[in-house]
């Protein structure tokens, strides 16, 4: 029996393979982004099972409009996927207090108005699953990452938190963190970059943006193998409680681990 998705930031990148791998399984998807045409354009005629849905989701009514009618039309939300988000790419100083502010809107408080729109339904039927894209950087930070890496951590926290509250409950929780995935998340259509200029970091900005040019469209993760496995690990009735995503993404992950366990040590033996 087809299963009904809701699938935020829809039209391009992670989203849109994560919505096309779940029609292609089969599944009834209901896809957002913050114009309903946008998705429509992206996905074409290709299937009677997709319904696109305009959604801002820093607007928490909104939030729950969306919600109400996918479950009042379909009966259900089997699985939420919380994708949609962007990234300001930069060192912090550079950003004014209004971006920062705007990449926890969206990133953080907008995930947690779509969350907290579809649980109370997840958790009548005593069913669901919510699927959170964070993302390696929510785990690792770096220069020119720390206001992204902040609102990626902030997801790790609360829904690390927020899972255990849902399982008790039958509502199930994943959380993805994947490395750099070639997408279009790294270029003008979804990054931004701070506006301030301070000249003790010149060259450092300079070196960074370089960098992101550079590996925008030649990251080394395909999203659609990913695509693959969330939809994969939704249908498994025992499935993890995260996913780290690509070679790089286990690196560094991993590097994080046993740096955290060295400092863990150096404490006790500082006691």
């Amino acid at each position: 029996m087809s299963r009904i998705w809701l699938v935020t930031g829809a039209s391009r990148g992670l989203g849109h393979e994560i919505a096309r791998a779940a029609l292609d399984a089969g599944e009834t998807v209901v896809a957002t982004a913050r114009s309903a045409d946008e998705v429509r354009d992206a996905f074409g005629s290709a299937s009677d099972r997709l319904h696109a849905f305009a959604l801002d989701i820093t607007d928490a009514y909104a939030a729950k409009l969306v919600a109400a009618e996918t479950t009042e039309r379909f009966g259900a939300i089997d699985v939420l996927v919380n994708n949609a988000g962007y990234a300001e790419l930069g060192f912090f100083e550079t950003f004014t207090d209004a971006a920062v502010r705007r990449q926890f809107e969206v990133n953080l408080f907008g995930t947690m108005n779509v969350a907290r729109a579809v649980a109370p339904h997840m958790r009548q039927r005593r069913s669901g699953l919510i699927v959170t894209i964070s993302s390696v950087s929510g785990l690792v930070s770096n220069a020119g990452g720390s206001v992204y890496s902040a609102s990626k951590f902030a997801i790790e926290g609360w829904m690390e938190g927020f899972a255990q509250e849902l399982a008790p409950l039958g509502v199930r929780s994943l959380l993805v963190e994947p490395g750099m995935l070639r997408t279009d998340f790294m270029d003008g259509k979804s990054a931004s970059f701070g506006s301030i200029d301070i000249p003790d970091y010149a060259e450092a900005v300079g070196q960074y943006r370089a960098f992101v040019d550079e590996a925008n469209g030649k990251q080394p993760n395909d999203p659609k193998l990913l695509a693959a496995r969330i939809v994969a690990l939704a249908s498994q009735d025992e499935a993890p409680s995260r996913l780290v995503f690509g070679d790089d993404a286990r690196q560094w992950a991993g590097a994080k681990v046993n740096q955290l366990r060295q400092e863990i040590a150096q404490s006790a033996d500082q006691g």
